[in-house]
């Protein structure tokens, strides 16, 4: 019961990590809100779980107001918010493409959506944990953020690496070493985890080409890195702020 009376808002709840973070922290013995843009979706991820142990709440992590109105929700309800994790992947109808059909535009509106939405929704619950004594604040990065891309191991399949997302995923981690130097004495961590890649149907030649690169295993399932996950919202990473934890089966030695 790491977790044990904790609430923790998870924004992007509805979505492939999101879902699975929501069952670990109820496993823990906390209590979960989906915070998603996809009120409907959120509601019936909700129904996997036991009645009055989440609770659903529809979010536009681009709107100051959303997010200040779903803390009031949160917090009207528990009492207290104790953390957020920010597991959301906003992107527009053009996001995928390879790097020389990405228009500046559509660079400028994904960064804009994602890395920006993770600044709105740090700086709105930063405010509302200092006025509360302390928080917790977990960011979703990845191994593109700490690496340059393996291009080749998209060979032979429709898929690529996408600028925007490296770029975002490399700023994240710079962005919750601000945070916390920024609110250092206010009792609130900020910290990374930036996992490997998630299975997630992916083409059979892609999960080969990928898999080679692993030390054990490869390619991750959801449920390889809530351990992290419990691990940075509980009080046994007390002290762990600033910092970027990956989780990649050794990947990007």
């Amino acid at each position: 019961m790491m977790l044990k009376d904790k609430t923790v808002v998870v924004l992007g709840g509805a979505g492939l990590l999101g879902r699975r973070i929501v069952a670990a922290v109820l496993a823990e013995g906390g209590k979960a809100a989906i915070a998603d843009f996809d009120l409907a979706r959120a509601e019936a991820v909700a129904t996997e779980f036991p009645a009055g142990d989440v609770s659903c709440h529809q979010v536009d992590m681009t709107s100051a107001t959303s997010l200040d109105e779903c803390i009031a929700q949160v917090t009207d309800l528990r009492g207290r918010i104790d953390a957020l994790v920010c597991t959301a992947y906003p992107r527009n109808k053009n996001y995928g493409r390879k790097l020389e059909d990405v228009t500046y535009a559509d660079f400028s509106e994904n960064v804009s959506l994602h890395l920006g939405g993770y600044f709105l929704a740090a700086q709105r619950f930063s405010l509302a944990f200092t006025a509360q004594g302390g928080g917790n604040v977990v960011f979703l990065s990845s191994i593109y953020g700490v690496m340059a891309p393996r291009f080749e191991i998209y060979d032979g399949t429709p898929m690529t690496m996408p600028v925007e997302y490296a770029a975002i995923k490399a700023a994240l981690q710079h962005l919750a070493k601000y945070f916390a130097k920024y609110f250092r004495g206010n009792g609130i961590r900020y910290n990374c985890l930036s996992p490997g890649g998630i299975l997630d149907a992916q083409p059979e030649a892609f999960l080969a080409a990928y898999n080679r690169h692993g030390m054990s295993k490869g390619m991750l399932d959801p449920d390889d890195i809530m351990g992290t996950i419990v691990y940075l919202l509980s009080d046994a990473s007390a002290y762990v702020n600033g910092q970027n934890i990956v989780v990649d089966d050794g990947w990007t030695l």
